[in-house]
């Protein structure tokens, strides 16, 4: 298996933009803590989390494309984990078809993906500090459509169905991963 360094190292070659690079360590906390809470392997989900939009600079206008050039990268780099691999694939569902997501680890990247953005958005008006942001600031703010309008809540809702995580539940993990690691997120 890939390790968080080779999966740095990967990321790094093909992401410039800080931003999304601190998406994608967002989303690595997120993944580690719902692997902690499903006692499961919290290195390969942090690994799906780091690399899940890893070729997004490159596919960002062939949304179509998109998790498919790092499912190449990683089978280029010998990284064949069917895990890995289909949760990544799985993490494009919304704009493919293709992969729906079908176990914990996959929907965790499908629902928690979307959920981080929210998360930054309240932080950032909220003093751009995750500090100053706790689950009902995050609450309060998820049915307001033109608040972060390019967030999916119904697949961050979806956790309710597919996780068996209420919603408070579910912002509260990712909130507190965040939290960990609000240096990391310029937060």
């Amino acid at each position: 298996m890939m390790n968080r360094q080779q999966a740095w190292n990967l990321l790094n070659t093909h992401m410039k933009n800080q931003n999304l690079i601190r998406h994608c360590l967002a989303v690595e906390a997120v993944m580690k803590a719902l692997a902690k809470h499903f006692k499961a392997d919290e290195e390969k989900w942090a690994i799906v989390g780091l690399l899940h939009d890893g070729d997004y600079e490159e596919t960002k206008d062939n949304p179509q494309t998109h998790t498919i050039k790092m499912a190449e990268w990683l089978k280029n780099e010998c990284v064949d984990d069917s895990e890995i691999l289909n949760a990544i694939l799985s993490h494009n569902y919304a704009h493919n078809g293709q992969n729906q997501p079908q176990n914990n680890l996959e929907w965790s990247l499908y629902c928690s993906d979307e959920l981080t953005g929210l998360i930054v958005a309240v932080a950032l008006v909220k003093g751009k500090s995750l500090a100053n942001v706790d689950v009902d600031s995050i609450l309060h703010k998820f049915p307001v459509k033109h608040f972060a309008a390019g967030v999916r809540r119904e697949q961050i809702a979806l956790c309710q169905e597919k996780l068996k995580i209420n919603l408070p539940g579910f912002i509260d993990i990712a909130l507190k991963a965040m939290k960990d690691i609000s240096q990391d997120l310029g937060l």
